[in-house]
């Protein structure tokens, strides 16, 4: 009994003086490619909250007075599933749809923080999609957003969308957006 429990200690001691060769990450090796890809996308983004089959719904909205006039008041969060097609028209070709939350994130002007994912269902990039996080500061008529990643054949993007409302119905807040996107990827 006594050789065992000496052998435990000296297991004990050993182990905890042992240096450890673990790590969480693997070694870096420098990622080159001269494959970077660049392609200009446009299309037209469909926002729909009026009528009996909206594309873009109400799901949280802070418990705050003032402006409730506004469809978007400060604090609205929507869920989107948005379609997106060739041209302005609502029977234009649906290439894709962009699903994601847009949140109204200003007191003092109209402005949403995007969270988007564009898919594409037809064409050269069917199954990619772009993914943008920014600021969309909505009253100005032409802004941008930051392609911030993707999947597919987009995976690692980076790049700019530049916006320009094309139509916007101030009863319904319904808007149509064009959106032209620099997209860069290996």
């Amino acid at each position: 009994m006594k050789g065992s429990s000496i052998i435990s200690w000296i297991l004990v001691i050993t182990s905890a003086i042992s240096p450890i060769y673990t790590q969480y990450y693997s070694k870096t090796v420098p990622f080159v490619s001269n494959a970077e890809k660049v392609t200009n996308l446009h299309f037209f983004f469909h926002d729909t909250l009026s009528g009996k089959n909206p594309s873009a719904v109400l799901v949280a909205h802070g418990n705050i007075t003032g402006n409730e006039k506004s469809a978007a008041p400060f604090s609205s969060v929507y869920a989107i599933d948005d379609p997106l097609t060739e041209g302005p028209e609502p029977t234009s070709e649906v290439i894709g749809n962009v699903q994601g939350l847009w949140v109204s994130s200003s007191k003092s002007m109209p402005t949403l923080m995007a969270f988007f994912d564009f898919g594409f269902t037809k064409g050269e990039f069917n199954g990619s999609s772009i993914s943008v996080f920014s600021r969309n500061p909505i009253s100005e008529t032409e802004r941008e957003l930051a392609v911030v990643g993707g999947r597919g054949k987009f995976r690692m993007a980076k790049g700019v969308a530049k916006l320009k409302t094309y139509f916007l119905n101030v009863t319904t807040e319904d808007a149509i957006v064009e959106y032209n996107a620099t997209v860069i990827y290996y």
